[in-house]
């Protein structure tokens, strides 16, 4: 029999040191197992549309769960399709502007499928400094090379684009999950036409709020359906459910359906998924003003937020962020509101691409009045020292 020397468990003594590192930070993450009905008012979730506990969107799950049930029992490739994908897909595509839709297992597939489909070895992906994290993996698992270009930039992207022979592919955020400000799609719409490159925009948190009833920021921008652009979505912020989407011409998800690893090799997306998201996205075009009370909430809580002193990004669609001093203030201070009974989002390093800090506050368009006011009074009372600005106040 082999010998060994050292105890196996000391293998992972480097995940001690990591974790004091972390706590000294105060970059600890934990799981909070929620109840089915919380006492906290909710101001943490991407539930921008209020749509998650809908009765047509629970029947919906309900009723596709009953008729398919519980799980696609496969990939997509092999049992996992059912007739209701296709139908939402077909919704989907249509709803947004769009040729063809694929639907996939989360947004985070979605986003690795397109970028790696859609590269290879010899292709330049220029990304946005501030894109989403399934976009960085994207990059990084496509083989390709990648530029990373300042946030929000179209010359920075012209010039990494036209530095480059052969396919280029320019990847970018509709609006950015941080600070919830809007990407330039126009600027990058005519940097990619001057250099014949494709667009590729991940619109998961524009679907539901921004374009005419919710069809997203590239409906907006007058891009949805163009012969050069490819969206990508997910289910499960506006829509309520869960589920992600590539949305492109016709060759495109067909080429998808070929080559994306993410697709071919899960389990499709469950029917009762599948099933909540249709409810919703019909109750979406029956009701297409919940778009805009999700914006007009945001700017709500964001006028009043910076009335009262704290120092909040603008927001172009329904995040609200607010800058905390510090990391473990940030933490405090997101503590402190849920023991006020206020549910917020606390964003720390790696999450936020410039290392600041900050609360990040969901605008539902199923709040009221009295909770907006409630929502506010609760996060400047719980504020930390120098989080308000003293001098905005005078």
């Amino acid at each position: 029999m082999p010998q060994h020397p050292a105890d196996p468990a000391d293998v992972f003594a480097w995940i001690d040191a990591a974790e004091s590192v972390r706590e000294r930070a105060g970059l600890v993450r934990t799981l909070r197992p929620r109840p089915p009905v919380s006492p906290l008012l909710d101001l943490a979730s991407n539930d921008y549309l209020g749509l998650s506990r809908h009765p047509e969107t629970v029947r919906g799950a309900r009723e596709a769960a009953e008729c398919w049930g519980a799980g696609a029992t496969g990939s997509r490739l092999v049992t996992g399709t059912t007739e209701l994908h296709a139908e939402l897909e077909r919704e989907l595509a249509a709803f947004c502007g769009f040729e063809a839709a694929l639907v996939l297992s989360s947004g985070y597939a979605a986003n690795l499928a397109a970028v790696t489909a859609l590269s290879d070895r010899g292709t330049l992906v220029v990304s946005d400094a501030g894109n989403h994290a399934s976009i960085v993996d994207g990059c990084r698992l496509s083989r390709a090379g990648t530029a990373v270009v300042p946030h929000s930039d179209p010359d920075a992207a012209r010039k990494a684009l036209a530095a480059h022979e052969g396919r280029t592919l320019l990847v970018s955020d509709s609006v950015f999950s941080v600070d919830g400000d809007a990407a330039p799609l126009a600027g990058y719409d005519a940097v990619c036409r001057e250099e014949e490159a494709a667009l590729l925009v991940d619109d998961a948190h524009g679907l539901g709020v921004l374009g005419e009833g919710g069809r997203g920021a590239l409906h907006a921008a007058g891009l949805a359906g163009a012969p050069h652009v490819v969206a990508t979505l997910t289910l499960s912020k506006s829509l309520g459910s869960q589920g992600g989407a590539v949305l492109g011409p016709a060759k495109v998800i067909r080429h998808l359906v070929n080559t994306a690893r993410t697709f071919i090799f899960d389990t499709g997306l469950a029917p009762a998924a599948a099933g909540a998201a249709l409810a919703s996205l019909r109750l979406l075009r029956r009701e297409p003003e919940r778009a805009d009370r999700a914006r007009e909430v945001a700017g709500r809580l964001y006028g009043r937020l910076t009335a009262s002193g704290l120092t909040a990004a603008r927001p172009d669609a329904a995040v609200v962020s607010v800058r905390a001093p510090s990391a473990s203030a940030a933490l405090r201070w997101a503590a402190d509101c849920r023991e006020a009974g206020l549910s917020v989002g606390c964003f720390r390093p790696p999450s936020v691409p410039d290392g600041i800090s900050r609360l990040r506050l969901t605008a539902r368009a199923d709040l009221t009045g009295d909770e907006i006011d409630r929502a506010v009074t609760t996060i400047v009372r719980a504020a930390p020292g120098g989080a308000v600005d003293c001098q905005a106040l005078s």
